[in-house]
């Protein structure tokens, strides 16, 4: 399978620049994952196509502002650091730029630099492999505080725009710590839309994966069966376990919101297509071929092409119904990728 396979053309001006400012006026494309059938949508209409028999999964990680800027002492220059994995209380791994001027041992400060004690001070104990690096942190206090004072959201790259207000990259369910890129299908969801849903009585749980960074890594291999995929840490608690194991059991549909929670209950589940709650670490590819244990309906944006996200969505519908329906959304003039709009990829539109 190629890689050349999941390209398409995007016209740049249709990359979502800013988040709208009513969550749930996104517009919703409803695709039929069998046969390709398209219908156009505003999100917050989404509920009409719930069941109250369906589970909706949604991921509450929660991002952390982990861009931080910071200074080398001896030389003055200016470090990139993004933290991606905590190791210890102390210790992340980063992804760090420049990397020329971040050897081991080199040492930084963030914050205030003119501070007799700065805030913040790190030291890099060790250069990965991979080219990250292992940075201890020094500090006094609660370090997700200072954190929320020093850094910024990890925006993407094809995002130019400073974002004014962090709570926009998070979800309005967003509780744990723990992620370097937001779960962006469910910026969709309002507080309102959410009670309305269950108001009909589709059921809601909750599952937890720390997105890192590698999930939006570039496919760099012409045969995408040569990709490695970086590991991501998720949780599945008992109360939740039991909500999506009773749904299986009566017959509903698990519809997950966005890839992250497809991947975490894929990761989970057994051949049944039943969970045990329980936390691990998930390194699973998912791609066209793959047979689903457990995922029934998938609600997710739009994704880069030549991703690991469009190769699971092409894995739930099929590459020529998905490629046709971005084909469409490009002609209707969709907005994509993080900050964009919407699809579902369901079984029926009753």
């Amino acid at each position: 399978m190629l890689l050349k396979d999941f390209y398409y053309d995007l016209p740049k001006e249709l990359i979502a620049q800013d988040p709208l400012k009513d969550r749930s006026a996104s517009r919703l494309m409803l695709v039929n994952r069998q046969t390709g059938e398209i219908r156009h949508e505003i999100f917050r209409n989404i509920v009409d196509y719930l069941k109250p028999s369906d589970c909706l999964v949604i991921n509450d990680t929660r991002v952390i502002p982990a861009r931080l800027f910071g200074t080398r002492p001896d030389t003055g220059a200016v470090i990139e650091v993004l933290l991606l994995t905590r190791k210890s209380d102390t210790d992340w791994e980063c992804l760090v730029k420049p990397g020329k001027k971040a050897r081991q041992g080199c040492r930084l400060v963030f914050g205030n630099t003119e501070q007799a004690e700065p805030e913040l001070k790190g030291e890099i104990l060790q250069v990965l492999p991979d080219g990250n690096r292992i940075i201890r942190f020094f500090f006094d206090g609660i370090f997700e505080e200072i954190l929320d004072r020093l850094g910024q959201m990890p925006l993407p790259p094809y995002i130019t725009h400073k974002l004014e207000d962090k709570n926009r990259y998070q979800t309005v369910y967003a509780k744990h710590d723990g992620s370097a890129a937001a779960p962006t299908a469910g910026l969709h969801f309002t507080t309102e839309l959410l009670e309305k849903i269950c108001r009909q009585g589709t059921q809601i749980a909750h599952v937890t994966l720390h997105v890192g960074l590698g999930t939006f890594r570039p496919v760099k291999e012409e045969n995408i069966l040569d990709h490695k995929m970086h590991s991501e840490f998720c949780i599945l608690t008992e109360e939740n376990a039991e909500l999506i194991n009773r749904t299986r059991r009566e017959g509903g549909r698990i519809i997950c919101v966005g890839t992250t929670s497809c991947r975490t209950l894929e990761s989970i589940a057994d051949d049944q297509g039943f969970v045990k709650p329980g936390s691990m670490w998930t390194d699973i590819f998912i791609y066209p071929g793959y047979r689903f244990k457990i995922t029934d309906c998938l609600i997710t944006n739009f994704h880069l092409p030549e991703s690991t996200l469009l190769m699971l969505v092409s894995a739930i519908s099929s590459r020529e119904i998905i490629l046709n329906a971005y084909e469409e959304a490009i002609r209707e003039r969709y907005r994509f990728f993080s900050f964009g709009d919407a699809m579902f990829l369901t079984d029926s539109f009753q």
